[in-house]
């Protein structure tokens, strides 16, 4: 169990290289550029393969390219990785990236998604498509999401990469034109492809568990009407991401990204509760269906996550119930139509 006493531990702990992280890195054959650094999870993703480089013993830069470094976030924790601000809905910057054999598209756009549709359509599939243009020579893990997926029933395994698709809402009907846009690059300049299909990566500053503990500590009402969900460590994320460049292919290859246990909501927070000697109070009942991914294709191939469901639930109590801070993000995790 891993009790952490700031952000720096945090960010010490999500950046931590596994010696299959290593391993990974020593395969690369060259530089890796991430395009859409700048997101909850870029940084910490940048840093993790830059570390794993350099512990690897080589000296291949990692590129992070975002619209905007926040603050100087990235620059400040990149630690060696190349930084470049540059607009990717504009074509004329894909003459100035450098080359790299591999990259990560992990540029997106989700959480205002209603307020502009145009706007969202043009970051999840043009984009996309400048971005498969420019790097036709390179492998490409292209981060997608598990909001593709029908709503499937609650007491089962979730959907499987060979589940038939069925977007609610264009978010995730864009999030599927943005993979179709790669596959049909793949399957067309011959790109060795991996649709990254992630849902609920969560850190303790933001996610799932955070949701529910907050409104378990600032006694509000729970929504149950989504009752069940999925979560992973964002630290095992980054490492599968890095990882997965092994698994590129032609056609693409579709990959679920998530923890292997279904979470109750209900249970999770009466578990939230209980630690902090609250009574927790509910509304609505459970469906009958969720959004939930069957990722045990990627356990399969690149191992279990290294930090439990249930040790993720004690870590994020221990962050709260300690001051800890938040990005003040919900993830609207309970939405069911498909409007972020």
């Amino acid at each position: 169990m891993h009790t952490l006493q700031n952000e720096n531990e945090l960010e010490e702990l999500l950046t931590l290289p596994s010696q299959f992280d290593l391993e990974a890195a020593s395969q690369l054959q060259g530089d890796v550029v991430v395009l859409g650094a700048g997101g909850k999870m870029g940084p910490s993703l940048v840093v993790r393969m830059r570390r794993a480089i350099q512990q690897a013993g080589l000296s291949h830069k990692v590129i992070a390219v975002t619209r905007k470094d926040r603050d100087g976030l990235l620059a400040r924790h990149s630690r060696g990785a190349d930084v470049i601000e540059a607009d990717l809905l504009n074509p004329k910057t894909y003459d100035t990236l450098p080359d790299a054999p591999n990259v990560v598209f992990m540029a997106g756009r989700k959480f205002g998604s209603v307020a502009d549709q145009p706007l969202t359509w043009a970051t999840n599939v043009w984009m996309a498509g400048l971005a498969a243009e420019r790097f036709h020579t390179s492998r490409i893990v292209a981060f997608s999401t598990g909001n593709v997926y029908p709503f499937t029933a609650a007491q089962g395994p979730g959907a499987n990469e060979d589940t038939p698709v069925a977007p609610v809402g264009e978010y995730a009907q864009s999030a599927l034109a943005r993979e179709r846009i790669f596959e049909y690059f793949a399957n067309t300049h011959h790109i060795p492809t991996l649709i990254y299909r992630l849902n609920y990566a969560v850190d303790l500053r933001y996610g799932v568990l955070v949701d529910i503990c907050e409104k378990v500590l600032h006694d509000q009402p729970i929504d149950l009407t989504t009752g069940y969900a999925n979560v992973i460590w964002q630290g095992d994320a980054n490492s599968y991401c890095l990882r997965s460049f092994t698994l590129c292919d032609v056609p693409a290859r579709l990959l679920n990204v998530t923890g292997l246990k279904t979470l109750s909501v209900r249970e999770v927070a009466e578990k939230f509760a209980h630690r902090f000697g609250k009574k927790v109070r509910f509304i609505g009942t459970e469906s009958a269906t969720a959004l939930l991914s069957d990722a045990s294709r990627c356990a399969q191939l690149l191992g279990p996550s290294t930090i439990t469901e249930d040790q993720l639930i004690e870590m994020t109590a221990n962050w709260l119930s300690a001051g800890g801070v938040t990005l003040g993000k919900p993830t609207k995790f309970e939405r069911r139509d498909g409007t972020f």
